[in-house]
């Protein structure tokens, strides 16, 4: 163990410079250096004109509040025009804003009052597909194939056969033929072409014919329309899912190799965030941020879910109090994606998303849980991503109504991540002045659930928890994104996770986490005085000196932070 830990130290020393940085297409934007993001669902964030439905007005009123949180950027879930079958996600008008959130001048002010206060503000992009309403896939409809925006999508000869599955929709309209979908019926794919175009299907255009070549355009079309009036970038739904066909997206990579050379040059501070899960794959193609989450590359789901995001499993999931989980799928796959992806970009672990469970679901609400999960994902490298309403420790809600396409089927109810955000007592939790049967998504119903209002002030709270941790994230360079991360404890004895921290020429940090409902101990070498800096409580821990070794003993349900200090005799804990 002791070697190991050593070894370790060392390597952190130095691994900067032990692996050639790949230099990606433009530099990356300075101010990701210390970015945290704060992701909202529009519709459940506040509503400001008592019809129940969350607004801009409403993310307006509250951007003092999210700084105080201490994020710096803010990612909004789709606010275009839709016809709302998939929460946004089926878009009828890539240049306008929903009435129902408002209009492109509040959005402009929106973004205005966010950089004031030091926030930079992203949209969500839809690249893959439109609503089966949206202006171009009706005029593609047409029985004249020469139209504009015939070519836009993608539609089948007259006389093809569907195989069964086939993601091709049976379609009544006046073209002949069938189109293909993304997801539901009403998500018509956009046509970026395919990359092995099949003989047999001749309406399978290759990537340079020119409706893909138009699409293309299109594209890059709607991304400096937003960014010219002043956002900051995009989070890509679905961004490996462009070109059809294409094993290892190696021509899906290249198209957005291309656009990031684009959006470098015109907009360099711009940010491109993937949804692609495969961050070897996204930031190599050009993306500065991609996730770790409920699908792709596995790891995520072992330690929260287990089941790609849509049940937690008491027995093996590792942040669960039994304390049956492991660690090692996420360690080799987290350690693998930061060694591919160095010098590239920015892995994010988010704390959840709308696709997927909160943090807080199943047994896994009690507050002091979540500090534990948070103290781990926001002293990771990379870029947090924060859930609306995690920071407070909102609950997942199962079995919740369905609401604009968000049941996708048995075990994916997304409605459960997707509630209003809780405010402060009363019917509607301060979301909206309208009445409670009149808001997006019934309010959890539990009497004490968590408030803005109820914590804001404790010192306590999981709400000021997360603020002072973000602050010591900010204002210490080993545990903000850059920092090199070692995992330090033994990886077949998993509680503690142990970790360590470290910024070129500055001092190492270590952090240990026990989400289970048991003592656990953990070995570190004599030689290294250790600075209890934040966690769950100075008397969670207990430090025994020996001439051969260091056990640092963790009561249940506990997190620490230590600042290393120096090379002396034994390690003194200290609260700063």
């Amino acid at each position: 163990m002791k070697r190991f830990f050593l070894a370790a130290i060392a390597l952190v020393s130095v691994m900067g410079g032990s692996t050639q940085a790949r230099t990606a297409p433009s530099p990356l934007p300075q101010w990701l250096d210390t970015a945290v993001f704060y992701q909202i669902y529009p519709a459940s964030f506040k509503d400001s004109d008592g019809d129940g439905i969350g607004d801009l007005g409403g993310i307006l009123s509250e951007l003092d509040y999210i700084h105080s949180i201490g994020v710096t950027a803010i990612w909004m879930n789709p606010i275009f025009c839709s016809e709302f079958r998939d929460g946004g996600y089926d878009v009828t008008d890539f240049y306008t804003v929903a009435p129902r959130y408002g209009t492109n001048a509040q959005l402009v002010r929106l973004v205005r009052e966010a950089h004031a206060r030091g926030i930079k503000v992203c949209l969500d992009l839809v690249a893959g597909h439109t609503s089966d309403r949206h202006p171009w896939f009706l005029q593609s409809r047409q029985a004249d194939t020469a139209l504009r925006y015939s070519d836009y999508y993608i539609w089948t000869d007259a006389d093809s056969i569907l195989p069964p599955g086939s993601n091709y929709v049976r379609s009544d309209a006046p073209r002949e033929g069938n189109y293909l979908k993304n997801f539901f019926d009403c998500q018509p794919a956009l046509n970026y072409g395919f990359a092995r175009p099949n003989p047999a299907n001749p309406w399978e255009q290759s990537v340079d014919a020119p409706g893909p070549q138009a699409v293309r355009r299109e594209l890059k079309n709607i991304i400096a329309f937003w960014m010219d009036k002043g956002v900051d970038g995009f989070r890509v739904d679905m961004a490996s899912s462009l070109i059809k066909n294409d094993p290892g997206h190696v021509a899906t990579r290249r198209l957005w190799h291309e656009m990031r050379a684009w959006f470098g040059e015109r907009y360099p501070e711009g940010v491109l965030i993937s949804e692609w899960s495969r961050p070897e794959e996204a930031l190599a193609a050009g993306f500065h941020i991609d996730f770790m989450m409920q699908f792709g590359t596995p790891g995520f789901p072992s330690l929260f879910f287990n089941k790609e995001g849509v049940e937690i499993k008491q027995d093996t999931c590792y942040f669960q109090t039994l304390g049956a989980g492991q660690i090692r799928e996420f360690v080799e796959n987290y350690t693998r994606q930061r060694e591919k992806t160095r010098g590239l970009g920015y892995i994010a672990l988010p704390t959840a998303n709308h696709d997927c469970q909160r943090l807080a679901c199943g047994d896994r609400t009690d507050p002091r849980q979540l500090k534990v999960a948070l103290t781990f994902l926001l002293t990771l490298p990379g870029t947090p991503f924060i859930y609306y309403g995690d920071e407070i420790g909102m609950r997942f809600l199962p079995d919740w109504p369905e609401k604009e396409g968000s049941i996708m089927g048995r075990n994916a109810n997304r409605s459960g991540s997707r509630t209003p955000m809780q405010w402060a007592a009363g019917p509607t939790a301060g979301f909206s002045a309208g009445p409670a049967d009149s808001l997006y998504l019934p309010l959890d119903p539990d009497p004490q659930r968590p408030t803005v209002e109820a914590q804001n002030d404790d010192p306590a709270s999981l709400l000021n928890y997360v603020r002072g941790l973000l602050a010591l994230r900010k204002r210490t360079a080993a545990l903000a994104t850059r920092g090199e991360w070692q995992l330090v404890g033994d990886i077949g004895r998993p509680y503690p996770m142990v970790y360590l921290r470290r910024a070129e020429n500055g001092p190492c940090y270590l952090v240990a986490v026990n989400p289970s409902g048991r003592r656990v101990e953990a070995e570190l070498p004599v030689g290294y005085k250790g600075r209890y800096v934040y966690g769950t409580g100075l008397k969670d821990v207990r430090w025994s000196a020996g001439k051969e070794s260091v056990r640092i003993a963790m009561k249940p349900v506990s997190a620490a932070v230590f600042r290393l200090d120096g090379r002396e005799t034994g390690i003194r804990i200290e609260a700063e």
